[in-house]
């Protein structure tokens, strides 16, 4: 075989494997994804955190006793509506009862011991008085020593009738703790409001609340005129809600209808508080209280909630729907590099491949590019864009799945819409 025809060989062979891979190009390129395409548009948007909680008072009393005693009158039922002074539940007062009326009789006797030693003091004091005048008259009559011992006695009674004064001083201390002790039998509301928990009935024994308060509480008084919800919010939320904030509350027994509220605490120092059992990868929540505007009579504390948190808004802003963001690598980040994601700034020097948040551009021909862009605040369901687009580009927005397997220079085309006809149409 000759050099020319072995030169024609290989020509044909590489003409053969060029058309192949040509073809199989052509065909690729006409292979065209289904996707959903919308325009970048302009919204308004509306930032939250929403966290769920339950119903409280913003005041409420929890009523325990001072006293150990059996319950022997029980006058309020859970849900009654009291005053402040208002009679709530009589403990046995008989032992309460005896201990005032024997310091009632101490305090007796010792101002019978004071009357006295007041009557032993003036007499020794007019004793010595005439001694000591006597001896002035005549000081052979009454020697130095008798006038010293009348001295004497007039000091004893002295302190005699100062010791029963302090006798009737604790007697009478005794006698207004016994009484105290005695008040503490008639338990009275502190707080106008409800009763919304009784823990116990007539005949059961109430015990000091310093041993268990659980234990001890009778039962609680709430003020029902102000209401609100202390929600857990995670510790990637609650840097974003501010003192102040709209909310929008749902409460679960009124399921149709939402309320308004307003953020009136962000605790200092999260839910668990610091534990060094706790787990490196456990959950950190912080407590907000959100006040409720206008919540229907008919809300009992505990009832469960879900509040939006509204931390900012915009109005008419460049946006794109949620799912049109995507995450490519990127490897040609150099220095002024202004692609951003989900709100933060990128490094500005070339560090090699990264990802990058972005959205596929799909342009005349139908074709995709990806775009990096920057974005702002998330909606809903949209991003605010600061950068990288322009009102009315085409971009993909959906499905996931299309988007998670897009790349560069592909052809796309839009979902067909299946549009329901109205019954008995053609």
């Amino acid at each position: 075989m000759g050099k020319p025809v072995k030169v024609l060989i290989a020509v044909l062979v590489v003409a053969s494997i060029g058309g192949v891979l040509a073809m199989s190009y052509a065909k690729n390129a006409k292979k065209s994804v289904e996707v959903r395409i919308e325009p970048v548009q302009r919204r308004d948007l509306v930032a939250s955190v929403t966290a769920s909680g339950q119903v409280e008072p913003h005041t409420k009393v929890d009523i325990s006793s001072d006293i150990t005693g059996k319950i022997i009158d029980l006058g309020v039922q859970e849900g009654q509506m009291v005053k402040v002074g208002d009679f709530l539940l009589q403990i046995d007062p008989q032992n309460a009862q005896a201990a005032v009326e024997h310091a009632k009789a101490a305090l007796a006797s010792s101002q019978a011991q004071e009357v006295q030693s007041r009557a032993n003091l003036t007499q020794a004091q007019s004793s010595y008085d005439r001694s000591a005048q006597i001896k002035k008259t005549d000081p052979h009559l009454i020697s130095d020593e008798q006038l010293e011992q009348a001295k004497t006695a007039v000091d004893v009674a002295q302190a005699v009738y100062q010791a029963s004064k302090d006798d009737v001083d604790q007697a009478q201390a005794s006698l207004l703790d016994a009484q105290t002790s005695l008040d503490k039998t008639r338990i009275l509301a502190p707080m106008a409001g409800r009763v919304t928990r009784l823990n116990v009935e007539q005949g059961e024994t109430a015990i000091m609340g310093t041993l268990n308060k659980d234990a001890a509480t009778l039962l609680t008084i709430s003020d029902m005129s102000i209401l609100e919800t202390r929600v857990k919010v995670d510790e990637t939320d609650v840097a974003h809600i501010k003192v102040g904030d709209t909310t929008v509350v749902q409460i679960d027994a009124f399921p149709d209808t939402t309320f308004r509220g307003r953020v009136t605490k962000i605790s200092n120092s999260s839910v668990a508080g610091a534990s060094s059992t706790a787990s490196t990868d456990q959950a950190v929540d912080y407590e907000v209280t959100v006040q409720l505007l206008n919540a229907p009579p008919e809300t009992r504390p505990d009832f469960s909630t879900t509040a939006k948190i509204i931390t900012d808004t915009r109005k008419q802003v460049l946006s794109v729907p949620i799912i049109a963001l995507t995450v490519r690598e990127d490897s040609s980040l150099i220095s002024g590099d202004t692609a951003t994601g989900l709100g933060k700034p990128r490094p500005t020097k070339q560090v090699g491949k990264r990802d990058v948040e972005g959205v596929f551009v799909v342009d005349t021909a139908n074709h995709v590019t990806f775009q990096p862009v920057k974005v702002g605040i998330a909606g809903e369901k949209n991003f605010e864009i600061l950068g990288g687009l322009r009102e009315g580009e085409r971009i993909v927005a959906g499905s996931y799945q299309a988007i998670r397997d897009l790349k560069d220079g592909m052809l796309v085309h839009e979902a067909k819409v299946d549009v329901k006809k109205p019954q008995g149409t053609p």
